[in-house]
């Protein structure tokens, strides 16, 4: 008759909302999908201004860290104004340590913008 509803209170032990940051349960850590299985192919791509030698550029620091890399399949496209190009390299890669060794060398780099 003209009161108000009364709301659940969300402080209620029977309600499971978890934050961000909250650490995941056990059970949620075996559901998950598996990492990465080494060896396996994968694809780099890197962003750049459309510069002379920038393809050629990438393709030595990819070999630095994949020395079998084949650069005749490295895949290049440029950006519809023709200002960027992008080029993806896959690789053969070995383990994690070198793909985050990669990505350190590719990201630093003054002609990348972007490492995806």
């Amino acid at each position: 008759m003209g009161g108000r509803a009364s709301r659940p209170s969300l402080n209620n032990s029977h309600h499971s909302v978890r934050g961000m940051n909250d650490e995941p349960k056990p059970s949620e850590l075996t559901s998950r999908p598996p990492g990465l299985t080494f060896p396996t192919e994968f694809p780099i791509k890197i962003m750049g201004r459309r510069v002379d030698n920038f393809a050629q550029a990438m393709v030595e620091v990819v070999h630095a860290h994949a020395p079998d890399f084949d650069a005749s399949t490295l895949e290049m496209r440029t950006s519809k104004d023709g200002n960027y190009l992008s080029v993806t390299a896959t690789i053969n890669a070995t383990s994690r340590e070198q793909l985050d060794n990669l990505y350190r060398a590719l990201t630093s780099h003054p002609m990348v913008k972007v490492v995806l």
